[in-house]
């Protein structure tokens, strides 16, 4: 079970603590669905994300810190500025653990401090200190600086940096040197508060730690978890070590979702990183797998090393096959506080329209655009986080960017959150996913090129269809979707193929329930449709359900060349499984009572 939340209204400096009712645990779990549940009155359609009334809601899922399967994670929700719609982002690292060790599960923060603050918690009592000499830091700086102003060396730090403070639409929270919860301009939220930094130690035991009932269940499931393949493949190759298989599908984008395939692509796959500049790896709290990279780029120097998302963002996507310099950029994105899946959207679809003639060298203030340069691509991510020149508008997102010239249609995104790099064309169910996902285009609400590839959980009613398959696999996108929204709840690592029965037992031993797979897929259906009751209160319609043109033309060559996803019957598909009116794009209200969210029903109907 959840301890306490800890309200904090920057405003007026007053705190208090709140324990979420028993019965929400129990029908949201935790994590983002809890978030949702607890927001729900408050993102009323007149709030905007930069309000001095919008929440920061920063919270924990029931197992995180417990040293099970991969759940040393956190999530950060609220209202983006760059979608008006509802905001989640999922971050690991060692934080969310040590709010946990603190006596808390959640940070509730609403208000605007007077001047530039950061927040200090330790020993279950709260501190808002001056943070004028760390405005300007950026995320690296900002987490050593803090350490040494509380005197504590293993604090844990989550902040913004420079593109945060200057309210950047895709800036993140940083923690952990690189770890982020970096989708939805959450940080820019964070920077509109007035708020630096969040630092906590805690010197209590994680609840559950030692539990008789959940130990064994924990210790087993690590174990299976340890020697499982896909645990292999990510712990010896990273996430990139798929780049190979998802160009060979065509499900990986370049030249800004432009060609079908190029030269080279094999210099950006996990195994050309392991054998050139890989020197070890790195872990999030309590998780077997270490996915991440720690490289060196030949100066001796041990650094982060790009996952997935971002070798292809700052790679192929802007025509860039080089390792370090993909390295080098990320680099620059993390210590501005600036997601890398947008930053590297956006720059794409400016460089797009410079091809075409729609940008010129007038509007970029004398820079050409050039595909494959990694100076040129660091120069706008200068101007992107301090908001000078052309970078002004590139802050804004591509699909805000592309519209002030009039090519709208041309940005790469749904709602205004930019797309994440494995194209539909290749693996159709991405189509759904993308078009409606709760916060804008996001492949972590359903990840669902995996079970294109071949892992679909039977458990769950997961079905296997061919990945170009149309209408027929929408209900099984729906049913992912319910599945991957659980992990977002527990909160659980999307990377950890923890079957459905072992997540239902550690459900279960940790909070004395007793759910089967059924009760667990249930409450995440009921976490996806709140999330989608309160875009629906803040104007989203199944107008806004779409794909953006690019993935409406076939590519002429390579895995995908020729198909395009049949979109309009896989919508249809999917809102019959969904039980949502078709006409309006809203839960129907039948759907509604049935998952017991009587409250919502009453609001939109």
């Amino acid at each position: 079970m959840l301890q306490p939340i800890l309200k904090i209204n920057l405003t007026s400096g007053e705190t208090s603590s709140y324990d979420v009712p028993p019965e929400w645990q129990k029908d949201f779990l935790g994590g983002a669905s809890l978030a949702a549940r607890l927001l729900y009155t408050t993102l009323t359609p007149e709030l905007t994300a930069f309000d001095e009334d919008a929440p920061l809601l920063l919270l924990n899922g029931p197992l995180t810190g417990s040293l099970g399967p991969t759940v040393g994670r956190f999530v950060v929700c609220g209202l983006s500025p760059a979608t008006g719609l509802w905001a989640e982002a999922n971050c690991g690292g060692f934080w969310g653990p040590e709010l946990r060790m603190a006596g808390y599960d959640g940070l509730w923060i609403t208000g605007r401090a007077q001047g530039r603050v950061y927040l200090w918690l330790t020993g279950g009592r709260l501190e808002v200190r001056d943070a004028s000499a760390l405005w300007g830091q950026d995320t690296y700086q900002l987490q050593e600086s803090v350490r040494g102003e509380v005197g504590v060396a293993n604090a844990r730090v989550a902040g913004i940096g420079v593109a945060g403070e200057n309210g950047v639409l895709f800036a993140g929270i940083f923690c952990d040197n690189g770890r982020t919860a970096g989708r939805t301009g959450l940080g820019a939220v964070m920077g509109a508060k007035s708020l630096k930094a969040i630092a906590v130690k805690g010197h209590l035991k994680a609840p559950l730690s030692e539990n008789e009932i959940y130990k064994p269940i924990r210790s087993a499931s690590n174990k299976a978890l340890r020697t499982d393949t896909q645990t292999g493949v990510l712990q010896d190759l990273g996430t990139s070590g798929v780049t190979d298989y998802a160009d060979y599908l065509g499900s990986l984008p370049k030249m800004y979702y432009t060609l079908g395939e190029i030269d080279n692509i094999d210099k950006v796959s996990g195994s050309t990183m392991k054998e050139t500049i890989l020197v070890g790896t790195s872990a999030c709290q309590g998780c077997v797998i270490a996915c991440g990279r720690v490289v060196n780029l030949g100066d001796g120097q041990k650094r982060k090393g790009p996952e997935y998302e971002t070798v292809v963002g700052l790679g192929p996507n802007l025509m860039i096959r080089d390792l370090s310099a993909i390295t080098r950029l990320m680099e620059l994105c993390d210590r501005y506080g600036m997601d890398t899946i947008s930053t590297g959207n956006t720059i794409g679809c400016a460089m797009h329209l410079f091809d075409r003639g729609i940008i010129s060298e007038a509007d970029t203030g004398g820079i050409i655009l050039k595909w494959g340069d990694e100076a040129t691509v660091a120069e706008l991510i200068h101007l992107t986080a301090r908001r000078e020149g052309f970078g002004a508008l590139l802050a804004q997102g591509s699909r805000r960017m592309a519209k002030h010239f009039g090519a709208e249609e041309e940005a790469v995104q749904v709602n205004g959150l930019e797309v994440a790099y494995h194209d539909p064309r290749g693996v159709s169910g991405m189509a759904l996913v993308y078009a409606t996902s709760p916060r804008g285009a996001c492949h972590n609400q359903s990840d669902y090129f995996f079970v294109e590839w071949g892992q679909a959980e039977e458990a769950v009613g997961l079905k296997f269809y061919n990945r170009h398959a149309g209408a027929e696999k929408a209900g099984n996108v729906a049913i992912h979707q319910n599945w991957r929204t659980v992990f977002n709840s527990l909160v659980m690592c999307i990377f950890a193929n923890v079957p459905p029965q072992t997540q239902v037992d550690l459900i279960n031993a940790a909070c004395d329930y007793n759910f089967s797979i059924a009760d667990m897929m249930q409450a995440g259906e009921r976490g996806w449709t709140i999330k989608r009751a309160i875009n629906n209160r803040r104007g989203l319609t199944r107008a806004n359900d779409k794909l953006p043109k690019a993935f409406l033309e076939p590519y002429e060559t390579g895995g995908s060349a020729g198909y395009v996803p049949p979109f309009a019957e896989m919508l249809e598909a999917y809102y019959e499984a969904r039980g949502w009116d078709k006409s309006t794009g809203r839960p129907s209200k039948a759907k509604l009572l049935e998952l017991n969210l009587v409250d919502v029903a009453d609001d939109l109907y």
